[in-house]
């Protein structure tokens, strides 16, 4: 059974940092595509971050760029995202997702589209306050 569990989620005045983690579990990731999309209240989900299989490309939404950083590390089958700078409008359920077959189109658009990843964790809530 695959599992994508997510940690690191909490609460912090505007400006603070915060590093998610996504652990996998019941198969390897080291060949797909994974990535951060969030959920605020009463907002559809949006794409946040993604990170191609050997860390060689990263793709962020324009607006986390130069705030937040995704990184990974395969041996442990494990994805990051670390979040600098966080604003009010960063408050939201953080999801982690992977790809099940390679991303061969190494694109913007495939990385950032919700349709391409297969499996999903159940999500930690952040919250920036001003």
């Amino acid at each position: 059974q695959v599992q994508l569990v997510e940690s690191g989620g909490g609460s912090v005045q505007a400006g603070g940092s915060l590093r998610l983690t996504c652990a996998a579990s019941g198969r390897t990731f080291s060949s797909n595509t994974m990535g951060w999309f969030r959920q605020a209240p009463g907002k559809e989900r949006e794409f946040v971050a993604a990170i191609s299989w050997n860390g060689g490309r990263t793709y962020y939404a324009d607006s986390v760029k130069g705030r937040f950083t995704i990184s990974r590390d395969n041996a442990k089958n494990t994805v990051y995202l670390q979040m600098n700078s966080l604003k009010p409008e960063d408050t939201a359920v953080y999801y982690c997702a992977a790809q099940a077959k390679f991303d061969y189109s190494g694109s913007y658009d495939w990385a950032r589209s919700e349709v391409r990843y297969d499996y999903w964790g159940q999500g930690t809530q952040v919250t920036a306050s001003s």
